[in-house]
């Protein structure tokens, strides 16, 4: 049974997800982050693969560096302020009395989320780049002693990629090219125990909700993938952009911490509810992108474009204890692939200035009956506007804004001791961005 209540402290484990700060519940469907160029957040993340405007093409799509002149450095900072609220609707322990608790507060963490990219030229038709960025993430942190306490209370994930690149103009208008992504994945997350509720299963004198303790998971891994990219110029006004980002596997090793409260160590004779080590295998998954850029005249342009993503691999997680007592726990994910489309435009002011909108509709993998209190967020729509300055051709600047409007997403999930957190999530996410560009 407890062996459960480890395993969903383990979950966003599993799900990765973050940024060092990297809060999700945002951005791109399930736990990717799409925070990988403000002038993307200014279009609402969309056209990525074939916009190449810059070196964090190096993440989009490496090809695009060969659309690049000279030598450049690109960095960003973005802040993201997700807002997540619950609303109980008759959550129950095993007896079928009310859940205990609050609300939980607002669980969306706000963090800052960086990334730095580099380009060189190493001839006229070959560049090279390396990109440092977050692609996953997630945070959640709810109160203590809120209703869903003993589902989830503190989740998040870091990952740092480190994304060497190289790209070639094979003609003079087609490119190919290949990144290795070398990802650090970081994970801590939380729950509390209702220890009465186990002890009174086995004859203790306690009762449910009477002797909550407490878990925290915490563990870490080096994991390797790759990324390619095609780019194809049937004009000067007409580009069309291909990109792969392969699945990572994390292999994620750490500790499992437990509390138990001093009416209930009787639990622990046996060997049970001690800490231990933990493991969990996490599946990353693939995405793929296709992208057209098209220049209606010479100042306005327009970028669209449909990624999928193989979430499917998500089906299980699945948790192994170094403490031969907790057994192996498994809990059913069954996630689904998505297809996310987006269009933006681009509008040329003058030589300087360029103004920038988009909209994206960024599904969640999630089905209603999967839903949990560590990653509750629905269907996604993102609203973005920026503007690129451009002071000197060496210098530029970007700031972007995107709002991001969530469904409602309901929850009906049990546990081991059969709390059941029955409810309805309600999320919305703002994003805001800058990014300096040198030329040289």
């Amino acid at each position: 049974m407890q062996q459960l209540r480890v395993k969903l402290s383990l979950v966003p484990i599993l799900m990765l997800l973050t940024v060092s700060s990297t809060a999700h519940l945002a951005l791109a469907g399930g736990f990717a982050l799409n925070e990988q160029s403000v002038k993307g957040l200014g279009n609402g993340f969309a056209g990525g693969a074939a916009s190449a405007e810059d070196a964090s093409t190096i993440f989009f799509n490496p090809a695009g560096l060969t659309r690049l002149t000279g030598n450049s450095i690109v960095g960003a900072s973005y802040v993201i302020f997700p807002t997540v609220s619950f609303k109980n609707q008759g959550s129950t322990v095993a007896t079928g009395a009310p859940l205990s608790g609050n609300n939980g507060g607002d669980a969306g963490v706000d963090i800052v989320v960086p990334n730095f990219y580099a380009a060189w030229s190493l001839s006229d038709t070959v560049k090279a780049g390396i990109g440092i960025n977050v692609p996953f993430g997630l945070a959640t942190t709810y109160n203590r002693d809120w209703v869903g306490r003993y589902q989830a209370v503190e989740s998040s994930l870091t990952t740092i990629n480190i994304n060497p690149s190289i790209a070639a103009k094979l003609t003079d208008n087609f490119s190919v090219g290949a990144g290795l992504n070398i990802q650090y994945a970081e994970a801590k997350l939380s729950n509390a125990i209702d220890f009465g509720s186990i002890g009174r299963s086995v004859g203790l004198p306690t009762q449910p909700q009477q002797a909550d303790g407490f878990v925290k998971v915490t563990g870490s891994d080096w994991s390797v993938g790759y990324n390619l990219g095609v780019m194809y110029e049937p004009t000067k006004s007409t580009r069309i952009g291909l990109s792969y980002r392969s699945p990572i596997t994390q292999d994620i090793r750490g500790n499992a911490d437990f509390t138990v409260p001093a009416s209930a160590t009787a639990l622990t004779r046996g060997g049970r509810f001690t800490d231990t080590g933990a493991t969990a295998v996490l599946n990353l998954p693939d995405t793929l992108s296709l992208t057209v850029y098209q220049e209606l005249n010479p100042r306005v342009s327009i970028v669209g474009d449909v990624t999928w993503t193989n979430w499917s691999r998500f089906r299980e997680l699945r948790v192994t204890f170094a403490n031969p007592n907790e057994p192996d726990s498994v809990q059913p994910e069954n996630w689904n692939d998505t297809y996310r489309f987006g269009l933006g435009v681009n509008y040329a002011v003058n030589e300087t200035l360029t103004l920038r909108t988009g909209v994206t509709y960024d599904p969640s993998p999630i089905s209603d009956e999967f839903v949990t209190a560590r990653l509750p967020g629905g269907d996604r729509t993102l609203l973005g506007f920026g503007a690129s300055y451009r002071p000197s051709k060496s210098f530029s600047f970007d700031i972007g804004y995107t709002h991001v409007f969530s469904d409602d997403s309901s929850i009906n999930e049990s546990n081991s001791t059969r709390n059941t957190l029955k409810g309805e999530f309600e999320s919305e996410v703002d994003i805001v961005g800058v990014q300096l560009n040198w030329q040289f």
